[in-house]
């Protein structure tokens, strides 16, 4: 979906943040208009700011209109759905996501009437360093719980999860300590910052020192947990954050209790569960309806059958244009290169074992991804019990992808459904029909991968897959690299003019 138009008191406090003055007109404007009843945005660039056109469009419901409880908090995520329902911009009727929407609109009204006690502006926030606050805390130690506690949304694939937790955080003020990132991204940066910090005592507190003096509000999109490196440091990572005063809102496919589930030293991660539990209020979306699957016809970019192979590199030639296709080496993360073995004009062309059978993850396809904003990938196989470890990667590759809005060619042995059709869950193993008399060893599925974390986890790469090659996905992919190429040229159209005026001042 499409962001939507931003408000006129996110408009408002992103000024808040230039050291300027502005005249009492502006806000006598806004007060006039929001008390009336009209939500105001701009089509102005901000830091040029000097005379902007408003567009003010009516509160489109009674009943979006009433969640506002005055000057400060008259919008939130069920006001901005109300919007997007009306503009034909979401699929109304979803009773489901109106219920989660209800939760997020509590927690939006909450954080409001609470921001000076949860210290969520960062201008009035403490300037402490992540080292100065562990040094303080050993001198003066201390606990600052939030009040309010955070949101843990959870349930099927495709069914909405994360486009409601960033309408949720985008209708928030801009001044506010927030970050919204991928969980996979997340955890990268904290080993990250681990690395940075050895020698220290604690340094998983400074970590979360840090990470607390950039963002109060924590927005966590796909938390799941299959790394024990990962599972074996969240319950005192959180811990900390949860004790500096962090408010956790997290996606996922599963509930709380079943995350890492089956893992190793599960019984060292149950405490994190119980704690996660503690801050956070656990919410199910129970809809049935994969809104992914509902987008148009396929393009042509997802290819069967391994004769495709001149098809994907016909396609991948295509994207290219003139520019000729050679080796490249880029650099992914802590200084480590990965060599790709053809690339050209923001296109990168892979074959499968060199993505998925070599010990890579998700810091390598982040940064893949940095460097291309498009993959072709030839040869994905059918994955079972012989290949697993590949399924794995290739499953966080497809994250990936879709959390940059990447484009993704491929050629495959199956549809994306047959590709896991040998991945199932315990419970589905379970539910198999025993072998009988008729039914011969020989014909019996020994390639079968019996996997909880991969059989739920193959739900989402399908439902993915699905919508990257959807008319709706490609056209925003486009508009999202026009938009970007005219922000390029105009920042090296500045950069001319600044010269210019330079060279200028010297003759």
């Amino acid at each position: 979906m499409r962001r939507g138009v931003r408000s006129f008191r996110q408009f408002r406090y992103a000024f808040q943040r230039q050291e300027c003055n502005y005249s009492f007109s502006l806000v006598k404007c806004q007060k006039v208009l929001i008390d009336t009843g009209y939500r105001v945005t701009d089509n102005a660039d901000i830091d040029k700011f000097s005379c902007p056109r408003f567009i003010a469009s009516r509160t489109l419901t009674t009943d979006a209109a009433r969640v506002s409880n005055g000057d400060v908090n008259g919008g939130g995520p069920l006001v901005e759905y109300e919007r997007r329902i009306a503009a034909g911009e979401l699929v109304d009727g979803d009773s489901c996501q109106v219920g989660t929407l209800r939760e997020l609109q509590r927690l939006y009204d909450e954080l409001v009437e609470s921001a000076v006690a949860c210290k969520l502006d960062r201008y009035t926030a403490s300037d402490k360093s992540g080292r100065s606050r562990w040094l303080w805390s050993r001198l003066m130690p201390q606990s600052s719980y939030s009040p309010i506690k955070g949101l843990y949304l959870y349930g099927g694939v495709g069914t909405g999860k994360t486009m409601l937790m960033d309408l949720f955080f985008n209708q928030l003020p801009v001044n506010w300590r927030k970050k919204r990132i991928h969980f996979h991204d997340f955890m990268l940066n904290v080993h990250s910052r681990l690395q940075k910090h050895k020698g220290v005592a604690d340094p998983l507190e400074v970590v979360a020192g840090e990470i607390s003096d950039e963002a109060i509000l924590l927005c966590l999109d796909e938390f799941m947990v299959t790394d024990v490196a990962d599972a074996l440091i969240l319950n005192r990572l959180f811990g900390h954050l949860f004790n500096n005063g962090v408010i956790l809102v997290a996606t996922s496919n599963r509930a709380p209790d079943n995350l890492y589930e089956r893992g190793l030293q599960r019984d060292l991660f149950l405490p994190f569960i119980a704690t996660l539990k503690e801050r956070c209020v656990a919410h199910e979306i129970g809809s049935a309806v994969d809104y992914r699957k509902m987008t148009s016809a396929q393009h042509g970019f997802y290819f069967v059958g391994k004769e495709s192979s001149s098809l994907l590199k016909q396609k991948f030639q295509q994207l290219i244009g003139e520019e000729k296709a050679c080796p490249q080496e880029v650099e992914v993360v802590m200084g480590r290169t990965l060599q790709v073995p053809l690339g050209a004009n923001g296109c990168a062309y892979f074959p499968f074992e060199e993505l998925c059978d070599k010990p890579l993850g998700a810091a390598d396809y982040f940064g893949l991804s940095n460097n291309f904003h498009t993959l072709a990938l030839e040869g994905v196989p059918i994955f079972g019990l012989h290949n697993r470890t590949a399924a794995y990667r290739f499953v966080t590759l497809v994250d990936v992808i879709y959390e940059n809005r990447a484009i993704l060619l491929c050629t495959a042995e199956g549809s994306p459904l047959e590709l896991f059709d040998r991945i199932v869950t315990i419970a589905d193993a379970q539910q198999m029909a025993p072998r009988t008399s008729t039914r011969s060893r020989k014909n019996d599925d020994s390639d079968l991968c019996v996997d909880n974390e991969l059989g739920f986890a193959k739900e989402r790469t399908i439902s993915r897959l699905t919508e990257m090659n959807s008319k709706e996905y490609l056209e925003q992919h486009a508009a999202m690299l026009a938009e970007k190429q005219l922000s390029e040229e105009a920042s090296n159209a500045n950069t001319v003019q600044a010269s210019v005026g330079g060279r200028s001042m010297f003759i």
